[in-house]
């Protein structure tokens, strides 16, 4: 693995999936937070598991697919193995869980929306421009394994 590889990837994960799944929901959730309870302390799994799996995928990016998860500088390889044969799409599961705890964690309404937006955004996204630059990048490789793995879980 290449140093600037390794550096893109961290450059990527500190602004992309940090702005939308850690910055932006802490905050909105220090704006709007609502009533702390118990159900508080659900937001650490949320967190943990959407962390993990961010990071796990970010991994195997930089070490199967010899690039980074950045559309503008793809993989060389088609990462089709751990996570992403149970979804196309852990890395957006990850952030969507992250945003998820967020929205526990304080109690917020307004994460929840955010939740909701964050992830037609991600669909969108998936669907006009991402699946279609695989497609075009990958072929028939793409498109077998989007036979046998679905878009979400």
């Amino acid at each position: 693995m290449q140093l600037s590889v390794l550096i893109k990837n961290i450059l990527f994960t500190v602004l992309i999936p940090g702005s939308v799944g850690v910055y932006v929901p802490r905050w909105l959730g220090a704006q709007y937070a609502g009533q702390a309870g118990w159900w508080n302390l659900l937001a650490w799994p949320f967190l943990l598991f959407g962390a993990g799996i961010l990071l796990l995928c970010i991994f195997d990016f930089m070490h199967k697919g010899e690039g980074t998860p950045f559309p503008l500088d793809p993989p060389k390889n088609l990462v089709t193995g751990r996570l992403y044969r149970r979804t196309r799409n852990p890395m957006y599961v990850g952030v969507l869980a992250m945003i998820a705890g967020w929205a526990l964690w304080f109690s917020s309404a307004t994460l929840a929306g955010y939740w909701l937006a964050v992830a037609l955004v991600f669909n969108l996204f998936i669907r006009i421009v991402e699946e279609p630059s695989l497609k075009k990048q990958f072929g028939k490789q793409y498109a077998e394994y989007c036979r046998q793995v679905p878009r979400w879980l």
